[in-house]
């Protein structure tokens, strides 16, 4: 990023759409995290992006965290796990060129959606699968493939919902409840998968998609 990203795009977006006198996004009111939460909040779109990239996260993390302790529970054996989250990893980021020109040629929108039809088909598959360790991988290929429908739709949406010298800072502050959102994910789903299983904790991350579509 630091030797081949050039020209720098945020410098470009800069120049093309100067900011207004006093409209800086660096320091004071500004750049606090209330005022970023309310930018984000007065954009309707923008609001449907970081939502749809918490979704997406959280739910491919809740899942991808506990699978290993399911399928080794299972029996499954060592290399096959490692190849099952192997191919979730694939699934999140080898179709991502193509991802990112359908979110270009289809709408972010669209995409967005359909990342979250994929995480629920998932969720379906992975958490039907009981111990049957091919369902529950092509259950994680199908999730690493809606997160990454999810978060580069959303990703999109967000920057272009945004003017310029409000995107850095919008685009920190997703970065800090996405993750926090994910954080919280992965330390219940340990809770959730020994309380209540493998399935419940599957159903727990389709119904994150619903936030998502009622937005």
């Amino acid at each position: 990023v630091a030797l081949l990203l050039r020209p720098d795009p945020l410098l470009l977006s800069r120049a093309s759409a100067p900011a207004p006198p006093g409209a800086g996004g660096e320091g004071g009111r500004h750049g606090s995290l209330a005022a970023s939460l309310r930018t984000i909040a007065a954009k309707p779109r923008a609001l449907l992006a970081i939502t749809g990239m918490a979704a997406s996260h959280t739910a491919m993390v809740t899942v991808m965290t506990m699978t290993p302790v399911h399928m080794e529970s299972g029996g499954a054996q060592l290399s096959v796990i490692g190849l099952t989250i192997s191919l979730h990893i694939a699934g999140m980021y080898a179709l991502s060129p193509l991802v990112g020109w359908l979110a270009d040629r289809l709408g972010r929108v669209p995409v967005l959606l359909a990342g979250q039809a994929l995480i629920v088909g998932a969720a379906t598959l992975a958490g039907t699968a009981g111990h049957d360790s091919a369902q529950v991988t092509a259950g994680l290929v199908l999730l690493g493939l809606g997160w990454s429908f999810g978060l580069v739709s959303a990703s999109a949406l967000l920057a272009e919902s945004l003017p310029p010298e409000r995107r850095p800072q919008a685009q920190g502050t997703a970065d800090l409840l996405i993750h926090s959102c994910a954080a919280a994910g992965s330390a219940l789903s340990g809770a959730t998968l020994v309380a209540f299983g493998f399935g419940p904790l599957n159903a727990v991350a389709a119904a994150l998609v619903l936030p998502v579509v009622l937005l």
